[in-house]
């Protein structure tokens, strides 16, 4: 396995009560600034199914996934309904003659989460509809809510990273919208998430998404502004501001001159 479950009990980790607010279209200040800018949809994202007559007998291409090249098979199909692998499918991306294409710098646990998706419209964990709340919610394993495993190990970083935005950021290389919505919602729902691995998520964030893609960047601001107790005593957070040199943490300063600017406006 290439996760780890993180541990409630660590000290300066994020708890349920200050997870960030899903995040919405718009702007930078339309999605970090306050609670009240931010628009809570209740639509569960649209599930996306393999091609309308496909019966799934379409080619089975091979997929060598990750340092370790594990193998995965998917039907051509179901793997073009993304336009990154419509283009490998169709170009020399593809070995042609054994149908077999390789990713060597994906994760296969995050690979093997996108597969799960293009045949099935969700991932584990999946959305849960409260009823009693009207909200959404994680589904828990047999072993309850702790058996959720909410961080994957990447390899290049070494290190943890929040698994649904590891896949945002495949799904936004993959061209797949509708799992970049679906793993946007999911942000935030974990709980027990220790600062350091909340920082270096949002690093990987910015790192893997286009400045024209402000959605997971404003969730990590408003998170962190949120949770601004939390990070306030975390020295990872004090080391992350010392050594400054990143786009992060000017947007994050210009989200807490917004937050500031609301309060005051609403004073």
């Amino acid at each position: 396995m290439f996760s780890r479950n993180v541990n409630k009990s660590q000290t300066e980790s994020f708890s349920r009560s200050r997870r960030g607010p899903k995040s919405s279209k718009g702007s930078f200040r339309e999605h970090a600034v306050s609670k009240s800018r931010h628009e809570r949809s209740r639509k569960l994202p649209t599930e996306e199914a393999p091609p309308m007559g496909s019966t799934l007998t379409s080619s089975i291409i091979t997929l060598v996934v990750g340092r370790e090249q594990r193998l995965f098979a998917a039907h051509e199909d179901v793997l073009c309904i993304s336009p990154f692998f419509q283009a490998a499918c169709r170009g020399q991306f593809m070995e042609s003659a054994a149908k077999r294409i390789t990713l060597p710098d994906e994760e296969p646990e995050i690979f093997s989460s996108v597969l799960e998706y293009l045949y099935k419209g969700d991932y584990y964990p999946r959305l849960v509809h409260n009823k009693r709340r009207n909200s959404w919610e994680l589904e828990t394993g047999e072993g309850g809510a702790g058996s959720v495993e909410s961080t994957v190990y990447h390899h290049g970083v070494d290190g943890e990273l929040l698994k649904d935005t590891v896949i945002y950021c495949t799904a936004e290389k993959y061209g797949l919208d509708e799992l970049k919505r679906v793993a946007l919602r999911k942000q935030g729902l974990q709980s027990g998430i220790q600062c350091s691995t909340i920082l270096t998520s949002a690093r990987y964030a910015y790192a893997n998404t286009p400045d024209t893609d402000s959605k997971l960047r404003a969730h990590y601001l408003a998170l962190i502004i949120r949770s601004r107790g939390t990070f306030k005593r975390s020295g990872t957070m004090q080391m992350e501001m010392m050594a400054g040199g990143s786009q992060l943490f000017f947007d994050l300063f210009v989200a807490l001159c917004n937050h500031v600017d609301d309060v005051a406006s609403i004073a």
